[in-house]
């Protein structure tokens, strides 16, 4: 059993949803906010302690996994402390806000032996479990191209929050803070990003940071991947299109859980859709989610075969954030990976 800790009861209490759908796995014993009463909103028939001072968390020796859902600007100097003391950590994302910072944390796991896991939930669905699925029985053949869309809808109310829509509290806009969990699955299926060129703007809100962009990334393997970001639409909408050889995936319009609608998976050549049709009917149920990116944390932290998110992973999407800006705001193709001695390598922060 692994007891938790938790910072943050906004984005927290949906990580406490998921604990609760593990029981046998996880115990969450505090959750740490600066707000009391938000915590005690959340417990429905919980147990946990409620403490407004993380240090607190960090120093209670029962405590083995501190999740950290705090606000970005605080994900790196927590998780560090939550590694010095001895503590595995779940960082929400971003992992960071600097390559530099990502670094840190690697060197910091070297020394602390223990491990950190950054969010990326979207990966967890039943139509994702498919496409896995189709891609490991052959019937995919190699990634084409793929087209992203992150239209969100974000206005004052969302701002009203002080740290939103700032440099210094979020550390970056819709490329950073909505766009980060969809470029995490485009480079989960269509493999790593060679190049990027990317245009950002603010047109939607009167904040700091970008709430539009329109980005373009060559991949590795020669896959041609699009994504559209912005936070003024008239409601909420993910929609991803994904081009194989053999097979065309595409996904419904639910914005934070692509992989919970049913997908259409279209084979090129129709007699190559009994085939797909047979994969899809036949799967197990996966949890997903946060309930699924939590219970491979728990095998990991068991030493068992895994899917857990990596702090490789983690950095790897800091470093395309990274060149996002970079492109943007050069106006050029930017080629990964990025050296430590980039310009951007200390942070992206105007």
């Amino acid at each position: 059993m692994t007891r938790v800790a938790i910072l943050g009861a906004g984005i927290g209490r949906e990580h406490l949803a998921a604990y609760r759908a593990l029981p046998d796995l996880y115990s969450v014993s505090v959750i740490v906010d600066q707000d009391a009463a938000r915590a005690e909103r959340i417990r429905a028939a919980d147990d946990f302690t409620v403490l407004t001072d993380v240090g607190q968390a960090l120093e209670d020796p029962a405590i083995d996994l501190v999740d950290v859902c705090l606000p970005p600007h605080l994900h790196v100097p927590v998780t560090l402390q939550a590694l010095t003391a001895g503590k595995h950590v779940i960082c929400e994302k971003p992992l960071a806000t600097s390559l530099a910072d990502a670094d840190r944390l690697s060197d910091a796991v070297k020394r602390s032996g223990k491990q950190v896991f950054p969010v990326f939930q979207y990966r967890w669905g039943p139509a994702l479990t498919q496409l896995r699925a189709l891609i490991a029985a052959g019937l995919t053949g190699a990634p084409q191209v793929a087209a992203i869309e992150t239209h969100w809808k974000r206005g004052a109310d969302y701002y009203a929050t002080p740290w939103r829509g700032t440099w210094a509290g979020e550390q970056g806009g819709a490329v950073l803070g909505h766009a980060i969990h969809n470029h995490d699955l485009l480079t989960h299926f269509m493999g790593p990003v060679e190049t990027v060129s990317a245009m950002t703007t603010t047109r939607v809100n009167p904040i700091e940071t970008e709430d539009c962009a329109a980005i373009s990334f060559r991949m590795q393997n020669g896959a041609l991947c699009t994504s559209s970001i912005t936070l003024g639409s008239a409601m909420d909408e993910t929609r991803i299109r994904m081009v194989f050889e053999n097979l065309t995936a595409t996904s419904g319009t639910e914005p934070y859980a692509p992989g919970a609608q049913p997908w259409e998976f279209t084979a090129r050549r129709p007699d190559d859709q009994p085939k797909v049709d047979r994969i899809l009917a036949t799967l197990p149920p996966e949890p997903q989610g946060f309930t699924g990116f939590l219970n491979e944390v728990a095998k990991a932290l068991a030493n068992q075969p895994n899917s857990a998110v990596r702090l490789d992973d983690g950095r790897a999407s800091i470093e395309l954030v990274t060149a996002i800006y970079d492109a943007s705001r050069r106006d050029t193709h930017v080629t990964l990976p990025l050296a430590k001695t980039h310009t951007l390598y200390e942070g992206w922060q105007p």
